[in-house]
Order: C-alpha cells, then structure tokens, then sequence
C-alpha cells in the first residue's frame, strides 16, 4: 500500500492518463444519464412535464436533470475517476457507491427542505440500477485497461529506491501481477557500491545509482515516479532533500512502508513533530460489525436459497441421473478457530474419488497444497459443467444458515492441508470462511498457493460490509466468465 505521495507542480501526466479519465467520465454521462431517464419514462411516462407535488414545485424533467448532472458532479468529487484507484482495488467501486448515496442524500435534504414529495419509486429505481450499471461499465473498463496492461500500456514508469532486500520484494511483486499501473524502470539501492553489487540477481532490472541519485536517475529513464521504499540507510533529512530534488522535476515521489497488506480504512496518517506517521488500526474478530456480518449472511443466503430454489432441484436431478452416488457430497473441512464442520456440495467427482486423491496430487498444476488440475479424471461430465461455474457449491448456503460459513470469506480448507500450514497461514481460521472470497474472483484455481493465501490474510484482516458487496458482485461476474474454475 502506498502512504503518501506528493504531487509536485507540473507533475507530468501521460496522455494515456487524461484519455482514460475522459473516455469513463463520458461513459459514467451516459449510464446516468439513461439511468434517470428509464427512470421518469417508467414511474411517469413519457410527460416530461408532470409537477412535483409541493409549493412552487418544478416538473420532474427538470429534478430527472438536476439530479443527472448532480451525480454525475459527484463522481468526479469522490474523485472515483482518479488514475490510482481505476484499475485495481475495491477503492474505485466504493467512490462510485459513495457517488450514488451522496448524490440522493442530498436529493432528500433538498427535497425536505423544499417541501417537495419526490416518488420514493422513482428514486429507489434509479439509485441501485444506476449504481450496478456504472460498475459494470467500469468492470469492461478496468477489463480493457488489464488487457493493455499486459501489453506493456497503460502504466506510470517508476524507479524503486531502498533497501537491496525491500526493493527485491517490491520489484518481485510488481512483475508478478499486471493489473496495476507501475512499469519498473529501474532501481536505486542504499549501501552505495555494496548495494550494486548484492543486487545483480534481480530479474530484468537496471541498478541506476543509489538512492541519493534517484532523482537524476529517474529524470535520466524518463521516469513518472520515484518509490523509495522503507529505508533504515536513509536519514530523515536525506528523504526530504530527495523530496526537494523532485520539486521541479515533474516526477512524483510515492512512499512506500514496510507493512504489507494493510487497506485505506485501516490507515490514518497524521502529523507529529514535522513526521507523517502512519496509524494501523488492528483487525476487529468480533464486536457489532462482525454480528452485522453474521446477520447480513443469513438474511442473503435464505433470500438466495428462496429464488435459487427450483434451479436448484433440476441441478440435483442431473447429479443424480448423471452418475451412480448420493446427490450431496459432505466433506470435512476446517471453520472459525480451526473447528471442523460438514461442508456441503452438489457431487461433482465418481464416488471413488477420495480413494484417488493421491493420483490428482501427484499431478497437480503446480498450486501446491491446494492440488487442482485441469483435467482431473475423478470429476463427471455433470460434475465439470457444475465446476466451470460454481454450480456445485450452492447447497453451501445451508452451511451459511447453520453459521459455519458465511457468504464472503477464506476458502475453507481442508484438515489435511492445515497439517502443512505455517502460523502466518492459521490466521485465515480468525473469520469464518466463505463460498466466495477475493481469492475467487481474483482466478480461483488458477492462482498460486502463495497468492491464495495472501489474499485471504488480507480479507481477514481488512474486511468489511462493503468490500462483501463489491465482491459478491465481482463473484457474479466470474461465475458467469467461468475463468479460473475446474
């Protein structure tokens, strides 16, 4: 996570930057635009001219007006179009959201205060469908802007100052993930010519000096930022005059700190005695939010049980007819505080399949403990087409009614894998774990042991109610994508 950066006067912005910015400003327009207008057309008609009911009241193509070009204001005041949230992250999602309850807080103040009785209909319509339809139209484009990404577009250059070790870290990082917007052009290290040397084994990196000459370097490589990463060689008053070389440069400076994996809403940033220090709130396992959780899992997985109902019995059906064995798959798996419980799925594997788990260990496809392969010749033909889609994990929202899961968590693990945990990875058992989580919706069995478990330490220690939303509705998006699922 980054914790400051500062942007200095004629901070130069590549085209690419203001093109993007443009293009979604203009497509976030037109899906409020059409939002209220579907709206009026749908509660009203299509007389444009109907009163408010109210003294003085104006007619409601003129509130359909107000209220588009006021969200559309919004959007751009929460700054949900900031080059460094589009992309990646929930951030950018939770601006939109925060865009749309702002935008009809204020409507309802103004309607109070005018006197003006605004249809509830009318409102309740236009907020959760605008809402949904913006993210999905910033879910193609965060798609198309990952597309150029891996192409090598789309990205801020950046030169990496510190520590020989951190700046390891951070460049392994970085070239492991294409989704964010940083091009690493080089690296300045600490320890002068000890530091060049250590660092010849960094993958595909040039070391252009040390961290006193990054400014000159980063001019040098044409370089947008400069990351200077927690750096114990570098004095208080060497990271400022490092702050001061970049002034007139129109190269940003971007520090980094050594903690990992810590969200916004954990962070405070205050100033003490001249020192930007950076306050970690800890990770809450209990207490209101957590019972706001629990009771919002409930609430969700009877209300989805309720419409998935009848889908679900013609799925059941299919199991059955499909191969011989009982319709549910009951497995043991490890909840809340490493307590067991019985998971539930629709059968996707021959009945003999936990006789032949050594055989899909021994060719997994290079995800470690979670042994998953492609082509897993213990799952039915039924049992693949439940997989591609998640199908087969929708009797687990009995689990979430019991209270062994809930709808957004770490995937539940079995006990067999918890045996070649270390104490970093017991932390996912704080919460309860979920049918979704981030780290399906991030590619699910493509993904690499390590990274599912660090995105699964940082949904138990960054959760909340929002970021359930936002994934529940990126879940929906991979499930139908059916990427990442075997």
């Amino acid at each position: 996570m980054v914790l400051a950066t500062t942007a200095p006067a004629g901070l130069r912005s590549a085209a690419w930057t203001r093109s993007v910015q443009r293009r979604i400003a203009l497509t976030d327009a037109f899906v409020v635009a059409m939002t209220m207008v579907i709206a009026h057309g749908l509660r009203f008609g299509w007389d444009l001219f109907i009163p408010l009911a109210g003294p003085a009241a104006p007619a409601y193509i003129w509130a359909t007006v107000g209220i588009s070009a006021l969200w559309v204001l919004q959007l751009g005041w929460t700054r949900s179009r900031d080059i460094r949230v589009i992309g990646s992250g929930p951030e950018e999602y939770q601006r939109v959201l925060s865009a749309g309850l702002r935008t009809f807080g204020i409507v309802a103040v103004a309607g109070f205060f005018g006197g003006w009785a605004l249809s509830r209909g009318y409102l309740l319509f236009a907020l959760p469908v605008g809402t949904l339809v913006l993210f999905g139209y910033r879910r193609i484009w965060r798609a198309w802007l990952h597309a150029q990404r891996r192409s090598g577009r789309c990205r801020h250059s950046v030169v990496i100052a510190g520590p020989r070790r951190t700046v390891d870290q951070m460049v392994r990082r970085l070239a492991s993930d294409y989704d964010h917007a940083y091009q690493v052009a080089g690296v300045c290290l600490s320890g002068g010519d000890k530091g060049r040397a250590l660092a010849e084994d960094l993958p595909d990196v040039r070391v252009l000096g040390s961290v006193a000459e990054a400014a000159t370097a980063a001019q040098q490589v044409g370089a947008e930022y400069i990351v200077l990463a927690g750096n114990e060689d570098v004095s208080l008053s060497e990271a400022r005059r490092l702050e001061w070389a970049v002034e007139d440069t129109g190269i940003g400076l971007i520090v980094a700190p050594t903690v990992a994996d810590v969200a916004a809403p954990r962070v405070l940033v205050s100033q003490v005695a001249g020192l930007p220090l950076m306050h970690v709130e800890p990770p809450h396992f209990s207490g209101p939010s957590r019972a706001l959780k629990y009771a919002a899992d409930k609430i969700g997985a009877a209300a989805i049980l309720l419409v998935l109902g009848l889908p679900m019995l013609v799925i059941a059906l299919a199991v059955k007819l499909g191969s011989p064995g009982p319709v549910l798959y009951r497995q043991q798996r490890v909840g809340l505080g490493h307590e067991p419980f019985e998971m539930l799925k629709f059968r996707s594997m021959y009945v003999d399949a936990d006789a032949r788990r050594a055989e899909a260990l021994a060719q997994d496809d290079g995800n470690g403990v979670l042994a998953k392969r492609h082509d897993d010749p213990r799952i039915t033909p039924v049992g693949r087409i439940m997989r591609r889609y998640s199908l087969d994990e929708l009797p687990q929202l009995i689990n979430v009614l019991r209270g062994d899961m809930s709808l957004v968590g770490p995937r539940p693990p079995l006990p067999a894998e918890t045996a070649l945990w270390d104490e970093d990875v017991f932390r996912r058992q704080l919460v309860r774990p979920g049918i979704t989580g981030l780290w399906q919706v991030s590619g699910r069995s493509d993904l690499s042991w390590e990274e599912s478990v660090r995105l699964d330490l940082h949904y138990t220690h960054n959760w909340t109610l929002g970021l359930d939303v936002i994934i529940l509705l990126r879940t929906a998006w991979a499930v139908v994508a059916g990427k990442g699922a075997y």
